[in-house]
């Protein structure tokens, strides 16, 4: 498979999956409609129900439901986004990275920085700010911020001095197919619309957690409904991680192509796949709390079980970029 087919290939997967994760949303929104309409039949006048049809009855209230629920998750998303959408040098001293001057005189971090600049040139992208993990011993690094032009990378000390430069090549060319193929603001905007739907499930809960009792009409109505966003809010949540689970992982492979593409040699990164397959710490950051930052990097940080890994693991993205060879005829 040439680089750009597996490109390619990638590119359709997160479509897919992006379009799934917008039929979830709207699953939700459904499932909010039908929690409200049962509610609403239940309590109903007999002779209401026996006079009229179901949606001449509760039409504006199931538009008001759709509107509302639509507006909670937009408005959480846009929040949480906001608050994301801090540049790159800003995550990674949040982390604790150490930024790399430009005037280095240290032998790794000179050539750090040099192979930072070649990848910013093989890719037109601009160079971004360099920083170092210097208390991570395990392979890894990662990208972050919203745009190219704010944007970090970063790299663990492990990976700067256990990877040769073809290797640390290659895990830069890769982190550097995220910072092009914007990545790193899918990422975000899927985060702030997961923040989003767990907003319904807090909205649940807190309700539920100041119910007083009662046993009148109105009280049994907003219990139900307080349940039916707790559910549907954690069913939703769940639904929609395994969803940008999988995006995360299709646009992992992009990045190894895009990678192969850049430094025009597939050993490089496989190279470093293989150390981090083969390495009893892999690519684990033990100092620092990898969540929030999990789909940025480069390896696996976390640890997270198969359905929720945001990488594939390391044996498989080493078949796939061996995969990726050049065609240079």
């Amino acid at each position: 498979m040439d680089f750009f087919g597996a490109q390619e290939h990638a590119r359709r997967q997160s479509r897919r999956l992006l379009w799934l994760f917008a039929l979830a949303v709207l699953a939700i929104v459904g499932a909010m409609d039908l929690v409200v309409l049962g509610v609403l039949e239940l309590g109903a006048d007999p002779r209401h129900v026996a006079s009229g049809g179901l949606l001449d009855r509760n039409g504006p209230a199931l538009v008001a439901t759709t509107l509302l629920t639509l507006a909670v998750i937009g408005f959480a998303s846009v929040f949480k986004i906001a608050r994301l959408r801090a540049g790159g040098a800003a995550v990674a001293r949040e982390l604790g990275a150490t930024l790399v001057p430009t005037d280095t005189r240290d032998p790794l971090l000179r050539r750090l920085r040099n192979v930072v600049e070649e990848v910013a040139i093989a890719s037109g992208v601009p160079v971004p700010q360099v920083f170092v993990l210097e208390d991570e011993e395990g392979i890894n690094a990662f990208a972050a911020g919203y745009a190219p032009g704010d944007a970090a990378v970063a790299v663990t000390r492990g990976a700067l001095e256990r990877l040769s430069r073809d290797e640390l090549q290659g895990v830069i060319a890769h982190e550097f197919s995220h910072v092009l193929n914007g990545d790193m603001r899918l990422n975000i905007r899927l985060m702030g619309v997961l923040f989003g739907i767990l907003v319904l499930a807090i909205v649940g809960r807190e309700v539920l957690l100041r119910m007083r009792g009662g046993n009148n009409r109105n009280a049994v109505a907003i219990l139900l409904i307080a349940v039916g966003l707790l559910v549907i809010g954690y069913a939703g949540l769940f639904c929609g991680r395994l969803i940008k689970a999988g995006v995360s992982r299709q646009r992992e492979y992009l990045a190894d192509a895009a990678a192969v593409q850049f430094t025009r040699q597939p050993e490089g990164i496989a190279g470093a796949l293989k150390k981090i397959a083969a390495s009893q710490g892999g690519s684990k950051l033990t100092q620092h709390d990898a969540e929030e930052i999990s789909h940025m990097l480069f390896g696996d940080g976390v640890g997270y079980s198969a359905l929720f890994a945001t990488h594939p693991p390391s044996s498989i993205a080493f078949a796939g970029s061996n995969q990726a060879s050049i065609q240079t005829n």
